[in-house]
C-alpha cells in the first residue's frame, strides 16, 4: 500500500471516529449522563488524528505539496465531515494522478 492509499484509509477512520465521538459519545456523555463510550472512542480518534497529521506531513514531502495544500489536507481534520472532503477534493486526485 503507497503513502497516499494509506491516507486515505486514515482520513476516512479518523474521520468515522470524529463522527462517532461527536455524534453519538458527547450525546450519551453530557445528556443521558453515560460517560463510558467517550474514553475508548476518544483515545481511538485522538491516535487516529495524529497519524492523520504525522501522514499529511510524509505525503506532503513525498508528492511535494504545497503548503496551501498541506495547510488544507490539516485543517480537514479539525472539521466533521472535513476528511471526506479532503479525500474527494485531493487525496482521490493523487492517486488518479
Amino acid at each position: 500500500m503507497n503513502h497516499i492509499k494509506f491516507l486515505r484509509l486514515l482520513a476516512l477512520l479518523e474521520g468515522i471516529s470524529y463522527l462517532l465521538l461527536m455524534g453519538i459519545c458527547v450525546p450519551l456523555k453530557y445528556i443521558w449522563e453515560i460517560p463510558e463510550p467517550t474514553y475508548p472512542v476518544g483515545l481511538a480518534h485522538g491516535v487516529l488524528f495524529v497519524a492523520y497529521c504525522v501522514w499529511v506531513l510524509i505525503v506532503t514531502l513525498q508528492k511535494k505539496w504545497s503548503f496551501g495544500t498541506m495547510m488544507l489536507a490539516g485543517v480537514a481534520s479539525l472539521l466533521p465531515f472535513g476528511t471526506f472532503v479532503a479525500d474527494k477534493k485531493i487525496f482521490l486526485k493523487e492517486v488518479e494522478a
